[in-house]
């Protein structure tokens, strides 16, 4: 494989997307446009890099029938993917759009729970194939029986290789990948505030925490997303803060995702942190123009780039 790009989803899905006229409780709910699409973090930013044109390849657990289907969607989106067998049966989740108000409702269900040698093979996969100057791009929760410091013992063994890990996560995984001293974490500011045990009631408040984990080493380059009030990018010798694109939002489901393949993206061809931080804000609120998990389009996000506003702080 050439480009660079390795994606690990370790609680991957099918995920099921409908309209509806209402939602209210108790009656049936009659649904229409149903569609099913690959989901789990480091699929969908997979889906993006690819569509940017970069070859990137997906590694994720796979068992039961919505394995089965999930193996088939990526083959027929022509992501390049490894998937891992494994006997727990691959989750679904599944989101309704009102139609009567655009409100998008969200439902995640939990993964089946994977042995140590499931979760184990995916490590081990995962460190196999990447090479010096890789980037791994470890996005998304973790499913039951997998270890809260699995991404930090993927750390551990990509550390040795030259291999640049950035991870996606939250709660007790992405403390513990943080703890080890990883290339780049992308947290919200929900899992800013956990990951700091305080309020962060303000902007100058985040921004010290997110700046404070890269003063500490535990990323080479923090970018905080605040969803309508922007992102925050941090390296040692860079604070970078960016407004969000004002868009009409159809739906928001993969913002993060594409804001987090585009970053990837760029730095993989050759930009520098800020430069492909504007790409990022771009791409992140181009997802929300596409309906149900569609993901952002390079189209859209090269015609939003001139609308990205940024500004360098001091200190």
């Amino acid at each position: 494989m050439t480009g660079g790009i390795l994606t690990l989803t370790m609680n991957p899905a099918v995920d099921v997307s409908a309209v509806t006229d209402h939602v209210v409780p108790t009656n049936k709910l009659r649904c229409r446009d149903a569609s099913r699409d690959s989901g789990g973090g480091g699929i969908n930013v997979a889906r993006v890099i690819e569509r940017f044109g970069v070859a990137c390849r997906a590694i994720y657990p796979a068992g039961g029938a919505l394995g089965q289907q999930l193996r088939d969607i990526l083959q027929e989106q022509g992501v390049d993917s490894l998937a891992i067998d494994v006997a727990a049966e691959t989750r679904e989740s599944f989101s309704v759009t009102e139609a009567s108000s655009g409100a998008q409702y969200r439902f995640v269900l939990p993964g089946e729970a994977l042995v140590q040698g499931d979760w184990q093979a995916c490590i081990d996969t995962v460190a196999a194939h990447a090479t010096p100057q890789h980037y791994v791009v470890a996005s998304g929760s973790l499913p039951p029986g997998a270890p809260d410091d699995l991404y930090a013992q993927l750390a551990e063994k990509l550390a040795e290789r030259d291999v640049r890990l950035v991870v996606d996560s939250s709660g007790p995984a992405l403390g513990a990948a943080l703890r080890h001293g990883i290339h780049m974490a992308k947290p919200n500011l929900q899992e800013l505030r956990d990951l700091t045990g305080a309020p962060l009631e303000c902007r100058a408040d985040w921004e010290e925490a997110a700046t404070g984990l890269v003063q500490d080493g535990r990323a080479e380059i923090l970018l905080l997303t605040l969803g309508e009030e922007g992102a925050f990018l941090v390296t040692r010798d860079l604070r970078v803060r960016a407004d969000a694109v004002p868009v009409k939002a159809v739906s928001a489901v993969g913002a993060g995702d594409s804001f987090l393949a585009a970053m990837v993206w760029r730095l993989v061809s050759g930009d520098v942190p800020e430069a492909a931080f504007r790409y990022a804000i771009a791409a992140g609120s181009a997802a929300l123009l596409t309906p149900g998990t569609d993901l952002c389009h390079k189209e859209d996000v090269e015609r939003l780039l001139d609308q990205v506003r940024m500004e360098r702080l001091q200190g």
